[in-house]
């Protein structure tokens, strides 16, 4: 269902105060609930071929380009740490490889780069620049479509820490535990968004910044475990900032094509224009911005200056996101799984204004089943690529067109 800051329309329901508010909403599931109609689709779980010496991790992120390409991002590869005098550089955790539209392996993109700890998400905009989100790094970086890095967003963070050996240890002591020492800055609960990153400063660059609500950031691109980035038709940048649900930005940053910062919103809640774990962030041919707030259960729209307009629940906990071409587009989401359980797993259709078209798939690692969809990409209104987490791969559904 949808709730709308504005003006009632036919599928719409205004924003609503107390118990009339609950009525609606609770309404709203259960009908939801009882008439989302199950989409048949079709998968080729075995479309992209590597070669012998390379392998696929968990694929955070998989995106397209005009010609078909397939461009995945995927945390693999064998991440080091150095010690310096005062940072500890973190790199080497994710790779990005390309393919062509039959799935054939064409080369690997930035390799040994510095940004490149722990993928999180990949996109390519309209001119088949290829964007990739990494929430090790806390960067945004953009490839031309020869490869060449353009332009970064964000300083990586002094966000690795060396834990002090316990008291007698020397060389040969035991172990630190995990990437970082515990605390505040330790790596999110497994299970939770971001499970696994390294560990993530409170601020980019150490820099402290002016008092604001939780997870509101620093205004610029200081950014801590960014999730997803999309574009407007003039070029304007959109970071989604937060991918934890306990620590680090809650945040929407806005900058122009040239990577000037030009607003910011957000901070850590559940009220309208709050986020508490941002997975996605995809925008319509209108202009308008679909956020997975996926620890709110929902997915929240804005206009292009951070106006909320509405509210999509009832769809589980939106986990990916993707929004198709044309010119009548549609909005795909992952209720993806937890690590824990294979429940859940489903991915919803839906109208942009909330309407559920139908849903289909669930959490399992057979093909046709869904392992921790980290990653959605629309090719047209019934074919997506679908990148998982917990399976290592991805799949290519054909949504079968209803008779």
């Amino acid at each position: 269902m949808i709730t709308t800051t504005g003006k009632a329309t036919s599928g719409v329901v205004r924003w609503l105060g107390g118990i009339a508010a609950a009525a609606a909403l609770a309404l709203g599931a259960s009908l939801s609930a009882q008439s989302v109609p199950e989409l048949a689709y079709d998968t080729n779980a075995d479309l992209l071929k590597l070669p012998d010496n390379l392998h696929l991790g968990e694929v955070a992120g998989v995106a397209t380009n005009s010609k078909g390409h397939i461009f995945v991002y995927t945390r693999t590869g064998a991440p080091n740490a150095t010690v310096g005098t005062s940072r500890t550089f973190f790199k080497a955790g994710s790779k990005l490889f390309e393919f062509d539209q039959t799935g054939k392996f064409l080369r690997e993109i930035g390799q040994g780069l510095y940004g490149l700890n722990f993928a999180q998400a990949a996109r390519v905009d309209p001119q088949d620049n290829v964007w990739l989100v990494d929430q090790g790094s806390s960067n945004v970086m953009k490839f031309d479509a020869d490869g060449r890095l353009q332009l970064v967003l964000s300083r990586k963070p002094e966000a690795i820490s060396v834990r002090p050996l316990a008291p007698g240890a020397g060389r040969g002591g035991p172990p630190p535990e995990g990437r970082g020492a515990p605390g505040a800055n330790a790596p999110a609960a497994a299970g939770a968004p971001g499970a696994g990153a390294p560990a993530a400063a409170p601020q980019a660059g150490g820099r402290l910044g002016p008092p604001g609500p939780p997870g509101s950031g620093i205004p610029g691109d200081s950014f801590n475990r960014t999730a997803d980035v999309t574009w407007d038709r003039a070029g304007n940048i959109y970071v989604a900032d937060g991918a934890s649900r306990t620590v680090g930005n809650a945040r929407i940053a806005k900058f122009d094509k040239d990577g000037h910062f030009i607003k910011s919103w957000g901070s850590r809640g559940s009220e309208p224009g709050q986020f508490n774990g941002i997975r996605g962030i995809v925008i319509d041919a209108q202009g308008n911005l679909y956020v997975a707030d996926a620890g709110n259960q929902r997915i929240q729209v804005f206009d292009g200056d951070g106006n909320p307009k509405a509210q999509i629940a009832s769809i589980g906990v939106p986990s990916a996101l993707c929004i198709t071409p044309g010119p009548h587009q549609y909005l795909y989401s992952s209720n993806s799984n937890d690590p824990e359980t294979l429940d859940n797993g489903e991915i919803y259709k839906l109208e942009l204004d909330g309407r559920v078209v139908g849903r289909f798939g669930h959490a399992g690692k057979l093909p046709k089943e869904f392992g921790m969809v980290n990653s959605l990409d629309c090719r047209s209104e019934n074919e997506l690529f679908v990148g998982e987490l917990t399976n290592w791969r991805v799949q290519k559904i054909t949504v079968r067109a209803s008779k």
